[in-house]
């Protein structure tokens, strides 16, 4: 656990919100924060909150264009806690936390250290998740480093058996074991906010959103062969890139082909997919952008953006380099890949998965949206 914390924390200084966070480290060691417990007895239900306003509140903070006391409903010293609250987030994103667990891990925080980096608490209580060193959570040294404190009540949230499916209250409670089991429900609103907000700043998936749809076979039979199971990264025998398709269209396909069978990582920048640094691998919408950099044609980056480039096709139109989205979400679609022609996609899945192909098939009934980038 140690090593991942570490990397974690590498990976999260590099962001530009974590610039903030020596301002709230250093507040701490004076001991402006410490109020000897770390937690309250309080155990109310649900606060209402003005969801918009504290996004909006938070999008200030996050791009510094407010100052030390921008307000925050629910919050103290937001410019404090909001870092605190982003490192949480971020340390699940990267761990590939679903934004549930984000939001779990975010209502525990707020409950136990009121999202502060605590230097003291109940008994032997330390940090973020007022976690114990007696209790085998780690060192007082690392049970202080906002990262080691997220990733180790991550992994123990995650081996909650069904915790998904469980009240917010309940899956805190079985990681905690406070002895206020009923106090964490009333963070749930401010922590969905916060995670909505946060994860919007960072791109990623956010609470409330429905889960990633499973494509499941049109009602027709797409044009192309039927390859039957494709094993994950590999090229069936038989398939040609299409010899009518443009020079660029081809080119595109060539290079994402040259991924195959390489791991996905989220938000990698598919710059050297075959090397040993993680984030030189693709996700979906770096793939679709590298292929297409390889045939002299600019894609943004993310599939929000994609989506808006070039033109839309209807799918009794498509031909090989088009670029199908799936997966709706609410800034738009959350995946993508690019039909090669023959009935198959190459895409990158999702975390544990390589860069592969499927068939047009399994996708059909999901494609939202058809755009053509080259000609």
């Amino acid at each position: 656990m140690k090593k991942v914390a570490a990397g974690l924390g590498a990976a999260i200084l590099l962001t530009p919100f974590a610039l903030i966070l020596p301002v709230a480290m250093a507040a701490q060691k004076d001991g402006k924060f410490d109020n000897g417990s770390g937690a309250c007895s309080g155990s109310g239900g649900p606060q209402p909150v003005d969801t918009a306003a504290i996004q909006a509140a938070i999008k200030l903070i996050l791009s510094g264009a407010a100052g030390p006391t921008a307000p925050v409903a629910g919050m103290d010293l937001p410019t404090v806690q909001i870092p605190m609250a982003q490192t949480i987030v971020a340390t699940g994103i990267a761990l590939q936390v679903p934004p549930r667990g984000q939001v779990i891990a975010l209502a525990t925080a707020m409950q136990e250290s009121q999202l502060r980096n605590l230097s003291s608490g109940d008994r032997d209580s330390l940090g973020l998740f007022q976690q114990r060193p007696s209790q085998g959570w780690g060192s007082p040294a690392q049970l202080q480093d906002p990262v080691y404190a997220s990733t180790a009540f991550y992994k123990a949230l995650l081996a909650v058996a069904g915790w998904q499916n469980l009240p917010l209250t309940v899956a805190a409670q079985k990681v905690q074991k406070s002895g206020y089991p009923d106090a964490y429900a009333q963070w749930e609103p401010l922590a969905t906010a916060l995670q909505q907000a946060i994860g919007t700043a960072l791109k990623a998936p956010v609470a409330g959103t429905a889960p990633p749809s499973s494509a499941s076979p049109g009602s027709c039979t797409p044009p192309g062969t039927d390859w039957g199971i494709i094993p994950p990264g590999v090229l069936p025998a038989g398939y040609q890139i299409p010899t009518d398709a443009s020079p660029a269209v081809q080119a595109a396909i060539r290079w994402a082909l040259g991924q195959l069978n390489t791991p996905y990582q989220w938000g990698g920048l598919c710059t050297n997919s075959h090397g040993p640094d993680p984030m030189g691998r693709c996700d979906c919408s770096s793939l679709m952008q590298q292929s297409y950099k390889a045939a002299g044609i600019t894609l943004e980056r993310v599939t929000y953006d994609q989506v808006k480039q070039g033109s839309a096709v209807s799918p009794d139109q498509l031909r090989a380099g088009d670029l199908l989205f799936t997966e709706p979400g609410p800034n738009g679609p959350e995946h993508v890949g690019m039909y090669i022609g023959d009935g198959l996609v190459v895409h990158a899945p999702h975390t544990g998965d390589v860069v592969r192909l499927a068939s047009y098939s399994s996708w059909k009934s999901g494609v939202i949206a058809i755009r053509r980038v080259a000609p």
